[in-house]
């Protein structure tokens, strides 16, 4: 039984990875450059693979920088801070990347013979992006299948849990969460400030753990 997981280097996609593993599949990894600020992200992507001794595939998306605007990936654009939920994180959105890395994930799997391929969106995302939405999921499921004579299943397993829930899982998964990295801004530390650090450090607290990354304020 093969399964791809998309994997971003980051927290809730690396406990879906270690999750995967655990449930016997023969597990690949396919992370996505789309010319991120968090490019570091895929580093941790490489070492958490490594580390489970996992195929890992990395494929360019820098022509989203072109075409969809957003502050993760304009230089002249600034990354906000504050909670996930307040207005302004929407400038986070790099419109239809979802979309677009499922679609070259679904090719991937194709290739691959994996009937499955997994999808780390959760609760705490539907606020701020639309294509982590479960009904943006559950409409893509069907085109997934319809796609290819070889059929591929979607599973967004996370769909209904947040960030802390996840947090809870990879505690019990045994996740080498120093491997991971969430920050938005991609400097050296982690600035503690952007919705993404904040719900990070939010998740850690909910599952009782200590977060072993290094942040500005340490």
């Amino acid at each position: 039984m093969k399964g791809v997981v998309i994997l971003s280097g980051g927290m809730d996609s690396t406990t879906l990875l270690y999750d995967v593993v655990k449930q016997g599949y023969e597990t690949y990894a396919v992370s996505f450059d789309y010319n991120q600020k968090h490019k570091r992200e895929l580093d941790g992507a490489k070492a958490t693979c490594e580390k489970l001794g996992l195929e890992h595939k990395v494929l360019d998306l820098g022509v989203l920088n072109q075409v969809a605007p957003s502050a993760l990936t304009r230089d002249d654009w600034d990354i906000p801070e504050g909670h996930y939920a307040d207005e302004n994180m929407k400038q986070t959105v790099v419109p239809n990347r979802n979309m677009v890395m499922l679609s070259l994930a679904t090719a991937y799997a194709i290739g691959k013979e994996a009937k499955h391929l997994f999808y780390g969106a959760h609760a705490g995302d539907h606020d701020i992006y639309p294509d982590c939405r479960k009904e943006f999921v559950n409409s893509l499921k069907n085109t997934i299948k319809l796609a290819d004579w070889n059929e591929v299943e979607l599973k967004a397993p996370y769909l209904d849990i947040d960030k802390g829930d996840i947090a809870i899982k990879g505690k019990e998964l045994g996740v080498d969460y120093s491997l991971t990295w969430t920050c938005y801004k991609g400097k050296k530390d982690a600035c503690g400030k952007c919705g993404s650090c904040v719900e990070r450090l939010e998740a850690f607290d909910k599952a009782g753990i200590k977060d072993v990354i290094k942040y500005e304020r340490d």
